[in-house]
């Protein structure tokens, strides 16, 4: 009987990856959000790739500069708009039940940590009053070019953006540290240059949400949140404006799919 109860569930969610700026969301008439997902541009431009290796030829400086130096991951990298992208991600997520605890909707956004300070006080101007800083850190670094020269990095940045309500939390009783671990994912192919782990955006997805909730990510890029979703029993709903990632993003969701397919 509970194998037939997932099946149907399974069957029910959906999954869908929209070509279009999140702008657009009224025209593609999807359901309010439990919660919001986004990895939002850093606005680094031109100096996209710093101290990684793939500044030059090879990884190797003695090569000269590669075809990336100078460059940024994509054209929105250097002027996107923070206050624009909150007004509408604050309309997507579902309204706060007063009368209910323990189901409000919140937020989760990647950022740079220079960008943190703007994010939190903008948000406040779209209802989204309070905020739980993030802290990922990982085992590797970027910046290896730097290695003997200075402190490197190894950590990202988030934000959980909420309105006057704790969301929903499902820790099972246990502590959560606001300093995740960032796992390495080494099975998911490639597509996008900011491309964040399945494995950590299922334990945020399972965090804020329960199964059969809706997952939206306004800024998709390799679609990573929408493959979590769907293995987290969420339905999702994506938008990027990029073509290139969008079909490779696509393509992602299908394969994710036949594969679910297959399970039932």
């Amino acid at each position: 009987m509970q194998n037939n109860t997932e099946n149907t569930r399974e069957k029910t969610l959906k999954h869908e990856i929209y070509n279009d700026h999140f702008q657009n969301y009224k025209r593609h008439a999807i359901p309010k959000a439990q919660l919001v997902i986004a990895d939002i541009p850093y606005n680094i431009g031109k100096n996209a790739y710093g101290s990684n290796p793939a500044w030059y030829e090879g990884g190797d400086s003695a090569n000269g500069e590669s075809k990336l130096a100078n460059s940024e991951f994509f054209d929105t990298d250097k002027d996107f708009k923070i206050s624009e992208f909150l007004h509408f991600c604050s309309k997507m997520l579902k309204p706060e039940n007063k009368k209910e605890t323990g189901t409000a909707p919140c937020m989760v956004v990647f950022c740079a940590f220079d960008q943190q300070m703007e994010i939190i006080e903008k948000a406040k101007e779209h209802g989204l009053m309070n905020y739980i800083n993030l802290v990922f850190t990982k085992n590797f670094s970027a910046q290896v070019l730097k290695a003997n020269m200075r402190v490197v990095g190894n950590c990202e940045y988030g934000l959980i953006l909420y309105r006057d309500k704790l969301p929903k939390f499902n820790n099972g009783g246990k502590m959560v540290f606001n300093a995740m671990e960032w796992p390495r994912d080494n099975e998911s192919e490639k597509i996008h240059p900011t491309q964040k782990p399945v494995k950590l955006l299922q334990r945020l997805i399972t965090l804020f949400t329960d199964p059969g909730e809706v997952v939206i990510d306004p800024c998709a890029g390799s679609g990573s949140t929408i493959i979590a979703a769907s293995r987290c029993n969420r339905s999702s709903y994506g938008f990027e404006i990029k073509k290139d990632f969008h079909k490779a993003a696509c393509g992602w969701l299908q394969l994710e799919k036949q594969q679910m397919t297959l399970k039932l």
